[in-house]
């Protein structure tokens, strides 16, 4: 299964976005990894963990600067990372559940999710707070 890596045509501009952006692009390169190790579920547990606690931080630290600029698609950002949490928990659900594939699953989700979130939402805020000041 192919994994895209970090490469700078994904950065926002924003340099504390864009080290929280690779650390998400690490996970799920370990999950990439299991997966072809043939161990993914061994790992699925701790990267949904991984992906929880990256939401809560990432988003929250993302809605505030986008908050404080008076950004105005806020609104529909925080629509998207509401829906991705809801996902990721739904994921949680099933793969505690012993629901089999979640691994895989979760690592197209997360392929497709991430492609679109940065490059189509994330990549919109960046020239925007980089007027307010924000880099």
């Amino acid at each position: 299964m192919g994994v895209f890596q970090w490469e700078e045509m994904y950065s926002v501009q924003v340099a504390s976005f864009d080290r929280q952006h690779r650390g998400l692009f690490r996970t799920v390169h370990e999950l990439n990894e299991a997966l072809c190790a043939g161990c993914g579920k061994d790992v699925a547990g701790k990267i949904l963990q991984q992906l929880i606690d990256y939401t809560a931080s990432h988003f929250a630290a993302e809605e505030e600067a986008m908050d404080m600029a008076d950004y105005p698609e806020l609104r529909a950002h925080k629509a998207e990372h509401k829906a991705l949490v809801e996902q990721v928990l739904e994921f949680q659900k099933d793969f505690e559940a012993g629901k089999p594939g979640v691994a895989v699953a979760l690592m197209q989700f997360l392929q497709k999710w991430l492609c679109h979130h940065i490059m189509e939402t994330d990549k919109k805020y960046g020239p925007f707070l980089n007027e307010k000041g924000i880099h």
